[in-house]
């Protein structure tokens, strides 16, 4: 299983179906933010990341310009990775509270980090035709993560993709509106669905998201999967 995650990755990372897409990352990747002129960015597809033995796995949109798509890892170097992993680390599924680059010593127990887009779109809005390029590499990870007991997926996007993929497989899920904290079981293997708003500044700073309702999540998901 390890090694077939680590084939999985490398056709993630070399990925090039969406024109739009390729042409955006590496466009960020060269321009660059001024805060980070002298880094060289990661400016590929990036892969999903965490422990292969995962009984949780973490949807998100796509990654970050100046985020992920500049280090290469997901939720790492942004606002976003600063309150998921903080939290994780609290409830005992990181064993450091935050992320700053590639080779900084994070490991993840019992988590495994993905999204629904690997390269980061113009003003952070996949179309459907990307959305529906990536969404097999999400669905390849589900199915390499034997252990899996449920998903937490962070924003409406995620929440839909995971949807769309069980629809797809034939099993369904209840009709049910995203909202944060909302809790489905699907069919496929039983998965549970634990929903949340994505840590994102824009509903961190609005207030949308508060760390006690982000925070609530993880408390929840740590007591199913004990």
């Amino acid at each position: 299983m390890g090694q077939e995650l680590v084939d999985l990755e490398e056709r993630i990372i070399s990925c090039r179906k969406c024109p739009r897409l390729t042409a955006w990352r590496e466009k960020v990747a060269i321009t660059k933010r001024k805060a980070y002129l002298v880094e060289d960015y990661w400016g590929k597809p990036v892969p999903g990341f965490g422990d292969h033995e995962a009984k949780i796995l973490v949807i998100g949109l796509a990654p970050g310009a100046h985020g992920s798509n500049r280090t290469g890892r997901m939720f790492t170097g942004d606002s976003s990775g600063d309150i998921l992993y903080r939290n994780l680390f609290q409830y005992g599924f990181a064993n450091q509270p935050v992320a700053t680059h590639r080779m900084d010593h994070l490991q993840l127990s019992g988590i495994f980090i993905s999204a629904v887009c690997r390269c980061v779109p113009p003003g952070n809005k996949p179309s459907q035709d990307e959305i529906v390029n990536c969404l097999p590499y999400l669905w390849n990870e589900i199915n390499l993560l034997k252990n899996l007991k449920g998903v937490v997926a962070l924003g409406r996007v995620a929440f839909d993709g995971f949807r769309k993929l069980m629809a797809d497989s034939d099993q369904p899920m209840p009709e049910n509106s995203f909202h944060h904290g909302n809790f489905l079981t699907s069919c496929y293997r039983n998965l549970w669905l634990l929903q949340s708003y994505h840590p994102s500044r824009q509903n961190t700073q609005t207030g949308r998201l508060s760390e006690t309702m982000f925070a609530s999540i993880w408390a929840r998901a740590k007591e199913l999967i004990t």
